[in-house]
């Protein structure tokens, strides 16, 4: 219900007072982000310009826009990471920053191949928390009433690692939980989770989903979101109910845990919730048992919404999958940040996937832009980009994001590709479109992960009248054969096993995947002979789950845990062979001509 309030948003009207401050506080940060913005950057040089690595470019004590970007270059994370391996060793000197690295974040370890050490500052979990603090009141102007009930997430810690110098390691999310900021968090009735922070908190995962899903269950009717960070770990979820679904009901039937769950504090909790519920016990078979999966979502939490899930970038081939658990549930991305720095928000979090565009705060940190342009010649120390500012981004085009943060890092290039697709107030919004890294690579060809997933999702299209979709794939340059090709692995999700899409459908599939790559991997095929015929690898149901608990086991955290849509790991290739059900390949050569062009 809104309030009749002095400080009512043209974004709608708040739900409460405390909404509305929220609102307010979006309005004032986006109507002149630029001057924001150089405010951000005058702050963080004086109080990091006597750092060593500021030193270096002689700026003199210059807080201004002009100095900086004429002295300070743009770097990526190998340019620093002597800085910060000094860091984590034991060097206590201001290097990066004039305040304290108080721990270091842990980028996702499928983004890059390795896991980079963000470095961080005890402050910054005060500006992490207040993008937190926005969301809901954006989300209220949407969806109304959600203070009549409970949000069921899937959210999850892992075990933290420790630098030489004794300084925590951990991906952001895991910070974030272990933190004051959530662990003290007042109560909020927009804000209610199903989950306990004892099960939260607990770093063994499968106790921890128990838990969350057992709690989840018993509170199933108070549920009106279920959500986790990624796509991908909302699907691990409900593949989780599908595993355990009997002992779970077996639980809420007698009113005692499972035995495997023996964290004192998560059993504690459980013990204090867990009552014999026939009935309840009784749904959960009568939906679980028939083995039937579609709509099990809306079967079971009846009063769900919408769905809380990043489903941008790689994220989007989920959404079918997400779609035939929910009986198309709104999918609702709500935020955009990095263990870098958070970013911003969607203002329209109930938009479909393919509108989702996120305002970047101008309060988080400083933002550069480098235009994507590939008829550029490439950067070198001698040619450094121009950069354009927060403010003067132009719809339309794509950029290459580079940020400045309270914690050191400084003009740092962070790899997302985002396009500008408008403005609320004076702030630019972007759309999500790709990490800027090349995934596959014969010969002169570059196939990058946007590239990849179109092509994937075209020869999905073939599967449609079998009534099949592809629920998860990787990929690989197959060297070893000559020339070298494609490896594309599927995961399919076949509903009706009598009408299984047949080995010729599947070549046709491979096909479809070359007619949809950029015109130098088809030239390469056709006219140079240098990239052999793509080959699909089918694999048996639950492979890339066997794939993340494997990355699980050494080290990955559950909440950032991306599938790597390339993989060169040998485990993994073993893995994943050791699965394969079916092999095809491209029944013929892609079409190619010389005067074709594509914008692929």
């Amino acid at each position: 219900m809104a309030v009749d309030s002095g400080l009512s948003s043209p974004l709608g009207p708040p739900s409460c007072e405390k909404d509305a401050k929220a609102l307010q506080f979006i309005e004032e940060m986006t109507r002149n982000p630029d001057l924001v913005q150089e405010k951000v950057l005058a702050e963080i040089l004086s109080r990091n310009g006597e750092t060593e690595y500021l030193r270096r470019f002689k700026i003199a004590g210059a807080t201004d826009r002009d100095t900086f970007k004429s002295k300070v270059p743009v770097v990526t994370y190998e340019d620093l990471q002597p800085y910060i391996q000094r860091i984590a060793n034991g060097d206590r000197s201001p290097i990066l920053s004039s305040h304290p690295i108080s721990e270091f974040l842990t980028s996702s370890g499928t983004s890059a191949g390795e896991r980079k050490l963000m470095p961080t500052i005890h402050e910054d979990w005060d500006r992490r928390q207040k993008l937190y603090s926005l969301l809901m009141p954006v989300m209220n102007l949407n969806v109304p009433g959600l203070d009549k009930g409970k949000g069921l997430y899937f959210l999850f810690v892992k075990s933290e690692t420790k630098t030489p110098s004794g300084l925590l390691a951990r991906p952001v999310l895991t910070g974030y939980y272990r933190s004051e900021h959530f662990k003290n968090r007042p109560y909020d009735p927009y804000n209610v989770y199903t989950s306990p922070d004892q099960a939260i908190l607990c770093v063994d995962s499968f106790q921890s989903m128990y838990a969350q899903m057992l709690c989840g269950l018993l509170m199933h009717k108070e549920v009106l979101r279920v959500g986790a960070v990624f796509a991908s770990g909302l699907l691990r979820a409900i593949r989780f109910l599908q595993v355990h679904w009997q002992q779970l009901a077996h639980d809420i039937s007698t009113g005692i845990p499972n035995p495997k769950i023996t964290d004192p504090s998560v059993l504690e909790c459980l013990v204090g919730i867990l009552k014999p519920n026939q009935e309840l016990a009784d749904l959960i078979t009568q939906e679980c048992s028939g083995g039937n999966w579609e709509g099990i979502i809306t079967r079971i939490w009846p009063n769900t919404k919408y769905l809380d899930v990043i489903v941008t970038g790689a994220m989007a081939q989920y959404i079918p999958t997400l779609d035939y658990f929910s009986d198309g549930l709104p999918l609702a991305c709500t935020m955009y940040a990095s263990s870098e720095c958070y970013f911003g928000l969607n203002l329209k979090p109930m938009s479909k996937p393919s509108d989702v565009s996120y305002t970047i705060m101008p309060n988080m940190g400083y933002f550069e832009f480098l235009p994507q342009d590939p008829s550029a010649p490439p950067l070198s120390r001698d040619s450094p980009p121009r950069l354009v500012d927060l403010a003067n981004v132009e719809v339309g085009k794509e950029y290459e994001l580079v940020i400045t943060t309270y914690s050191g890092l400084c003009r740092y290039r962070v790899g997302d590709i985002l396009q500008v697709t408008g403005f609320h107030n004076s702030a630019p919004q972007f759309r999500f479109i790709r990490r800027k890294n090349v995934l596959l690579s014969i010969d002169a060809d570059k196939t990058d992960e946007a590239e990849l997933q179109k092509a994937v999702e075209n020869a999905s299209l073939l599967l449609r009248e079998f009534n099949t979709s592809v629920v998860e794939y990787t990929s690989f340059a197959d060297t070893k054969t000559i020339p070298g090709h494609y490896v594309i692995y599927w995961e399919l999700l076949v509903k009706d096993a009598s009408n299984s899409p047949t080995d010729a459908v599947l070549k046709q599939c491979c096909l479809a995947m070359e007619e949809s790559m950029n015109s130098v991997y088809r030239q390469g095929r056709v006219a140079d002979n240098s990239i052999g015929p793509l080959e699909i690898r089918v694999v048996k149901s639950g492979t890339f789950e066997e794939l993340m608990d494997y990355a699980i086991s050494r080290g990955a955290s559950i909440n950032q845990y991306k599938v790597p849509r390339c993989v060169n790991f040998t485990p993994i290739m073993e893995l994943l062979d050791s699965r394969v059900v079916s092999t095809n390949f491209s029944p013929a050569a892609p079409r190619w001509a010389p005067d074709r062009r594509r914008t692929d």
